[in-house]
């Protein structure tokens, strides 16, 4: 019945916004200028001889000219100029609300050549989403005669910029092993001198404006396939690096990866803020993989039992899981996920029906009384030697120089070896995946085990013969995210209520970036750190365990929230981790306001929670669900490092006053903080805590610590 009423006003909505912004496309025509306008932007571009196209924002009316991209094609290198550009067909709405826009024209000089732009507009936001494609009807090819990438995304000035800065999202802390967020200055010496920066951010400010710019890929620093190029003149050229595509590529039917543009007149937290909500409701039509919902995981349990003397697979059996979804629900989680082993072999990815065997009839009644979800643990490339999947695809075997990968065991399954997503074996993967969702009601799939390099096939859709393996294996880490992109966009249009993780947890993954968050999200921090990250002696090793912060208390989570950082540019949801339930009572409250801020998982023995602390849980996180989407929607305000004392979180919507107030220490002390934001009323908050609301609606709070533990305050509670 929702996805019936959602599906009315969408409809509605399709009307209504198609109908305002077709008249200003038509209406808005002037002299030898078209356009397209929207509360917060204009776009527009010359009736003829178009070499690039325009940004300007409302109010302000600051601009940005946007050059058109260059090729090699055919041996010739082209900037594209178009005779025209123009649609036949009307725009469309698609499922978040955006309004989609498709042109083409011709290229100036090459009646064979035609370059295809689709604009993804909202009205309710200031960023806009683009990308390109090319049509070519006499068999082009794309070609690179240095032996390098020619292709240049697009161009742009930033001479009005007296600031700019470059936004890393993938650069891999072996001292948190994790990847964290940097902000990195960029001098005008950087313009003098040439430099290049990966971002994918990268923005440019002045006294009364902030102009943003993103591409969509995903790698890890510096392991760059596209970068900013900057030239003394301030322009700043987005150009492949390597691997963008491969010497002979057909030029038909070739689409660029996709593109953010966005001003506000405004500074960088302005910026922030806007680009915030875009990734939050506006990139992805997954809205699924948008939602805040409560995770637990069972694999902080696997692994207790593994260092226990016992095996990964000792608990994963029929009983022991209908127990824990019981006591999941009893805490208040959404979303219950089996970890590795849970299936009988990679690949067919059937049910393991020893520990299994009804093939979860039983899992997935409990979790549908209780209204939950189901999730699974998957290592897309990995399938068993005695597979349906491996014998129907041998040639989608990953080969590195003709070698395929040495088959070994998968957590305690049988023997795998690593097949090639970027084959034909995406759709038979993505086939897979539609097949659990309908028959087992799996709803969220969790993504492991991905290296960006690894294969080199010439048999695959990554490069032929005709190319140097180096560069085929270049264009498959290029293409991994990708394709990983097709699969989820295929299973989404036949199931499209399922969430796909993906885990940034090692170096040498994808790495993070705004491409895999189209579709999904990332488990960014496994347990932080091993032993072997730090210069420990031989003797202080552990025989079985090699992670350190496991145990109660609030170092875990330190380590944990220094991830927090995205949440100023990218909301904190879409970066799971997972916090323990363990007793005593001062831990359980220092992971709990951990996670409501955003981060939304648990995992450990929570059997072995007391219940005092499963009542804790409950009692804590049922108020959170009331103002969690407020919390998703709110841009951070955050005092301190993690692990100061204090660090303070606030994150309070500032349309409604809903959220929450989070104050960690780490020992004795009173710590006051007032509010940035206007309040609601109906305040609920944990021991030690005085709170006053002034006549502005701003929140005085006062904590009195007598130990290491947080303060939580929620705003909008109304039961």
């Amino acid at each position: 019945m929702i996805r019936i009423i959602k599906k009315i006003r969408n409809f509605l909505l399709i009307g209504l916004v198609t109908g305002f912004q077709l008249l200003l496309l038509s209406g808005c025509q002037t002299g030898n200028t078209k356009k397209i306008v929207t509360p917060h932007y204009t776009i527009s571009w010359a009736a003829s001889e178009i070499g690039s196209w325009s940004y300007t924002t409302i109010p302000g009316g600051k601009r940005v000219e946007i050059q058109l991209p260059a090729f090699e094609i055919d041996g010739k290198k082209i900037r594209v100029v178009l005779r025209h550009l123009s649609s036949e067909n009307d725009p469309g709405i698609l499922h978040n609300g955006v309004t989609e826009y498709q042109f083409e024209g011709i290229f100036n000089g090459d009646d064979n050549l035609k370059l295809g732009v689709t604009f993804r507009v909202s009205n309710e936001n200031p960023v806009l989403r683009f990308r390109y494609s090319l049509k070519a009807s006499h068999g082009q090819k794309l070609t690179r005669s240095n032996g390098t990438d020619e292709l240049t995304y697009l161009s742009y000035y930033l001479k009005d910029a007296s600031e700019s800065k470059e936004i890393r999202l993938s650069v891999f802390n072996e001292m948190i092993h994790s990847c964290n967020l940097g902000e990195v200055k960029i001098y005008d010496a950087d313009f003098t001198g040439s430099s290049s920066f990966a971002g994918p951010v990268l923005l440019g400010s002045s006294s009364d404006n902030t102009f943003l710019f993103a591409y969509e890929h995903d790698s890890m620093y510096p392991n760059n396939f596209v970068e900013y190029q900057l030239r003394p003149d301030k322009r700043v050229e987005l150009r492949a690096v390597k691997g963008n595509y491969f010497t002979g590529q057909s030029a038909d039917d070739y689409s660029t990866i996709w593109f953010e543009v966005a001003g506000v007149a405004g500074d960088e937290e302005r910026m922030a803020d806007q680009f915030r909500t875009f990734m939050l409701k506006y990139q992805s039509e997954n809205l699924e993989s948008r939602n805040p919902y409560i995770f637990y995981n069972t694999w902080g349990r696997q692994e207790r039992v593994k260092w226990a003397g016992g095996q990964y697979l000792t608990t994963m059996n029929l009983g022991y899981t209908l127990r824990e979804i019981e006591r999941a629900h009893e805490m208040g989680v959404d979303v219950y996920i089996l970890d590795a082993g849970w299936f009988d072999k990679t690949g067919d990815w059937g049910v393991n029906l020893k520990n299994f065997p009804d093939g979860f009839r039983q899992i997935s009644e409990k979790l549908k009384g209780y209204g939950m979800k189901l999730g699974v643990w998957m290592n897309p490339a990995k399938a068993a030697v005695s597979s349906q999947a491996l014998s129907g695809n041998k040639n989608c075997l990953k080969t590195w120089n003709g070698k395929p990968v040495t088959p070994s065991p998968e957590w305690e399954t049988e023997e795998s070896t690593d097949m090639c997503l970027v084959s034909s074996y995406w759709k038979t993967y993505a086939d897979v995946l539609i097949r659990l969702n309908k028959e087992l009601g799996i709803s969220y799939f969790y993504l492991d085990g991905i290296g960006q390099s690894g294969c080199n096939d010439p048999e695959h859709f990554h490069g032929t013969t005709q190319n140097r393996a180096e560069e085929r294996g270049e264009n498959y880490g290029f293409l991994l995210p990708v394709f990983l992109g097709k699969i989820i966009e295929r299973v989404s249009d036949a199931c499209p209520d399922v969430i796909f993780d993906f885990d940034v947890t090692e170096s040498g993954r994808i790495g993070v970036g705004l491409q895999f968050l189209a579709s999904g999200r990332f488990f960014i921090l496994n347990n932080g750190p091993y032993f072997r990250n730090f210069d420990l002696g031989q003797s202080l090793l552990p025989n079985k365990c090699h992670n350190i912060f496991i145990q109660p208390g609030p170092a875990r989570t330190w380590f944990i929230r220094s991830v927090l950082d995205y949440d100023k540019w990218i909301p904190s949801n879409l970066f799971l981790a997972n916090y323990q339930p363990d007793d005593p009572e001062n831990s359980q409250i220092i992971n709990l306001a951990s996670l409501v801020l955003g981060q939304n998982s648990i995992w450990g023995e929570i059997l072995k929670t007391s219940p005092e602390g499963v009542a804790l849980f409950h009692r804590i996180l049922g108020k959170y669900k009331q103002v969690r989407e407020d919390v998703a929607a709110a841009s951070p305000v955050h005092t301190g490092k993690s692990g100061d004392t204090p660090e303070i979180f606030e994150k309070i919507n500032p349309k409604t006053g809903n959220g929450v107030v989070v104050i960690f220490a780490n020992g004795k002390g009173n710590f006051s903080y007032i509010t940035k934001n206007a309040v609601a009323d109906n305040i609920w908050h944990n021991k030690g805590v005085t709170v006053k609301q002034g006549p502005d609606k701003h929140a005085k709070i006062d904590v009195l610590f007598d130990g290491a533990s947080a303060a939580i305050i929620f705003f909008g509670i109304h039961k």
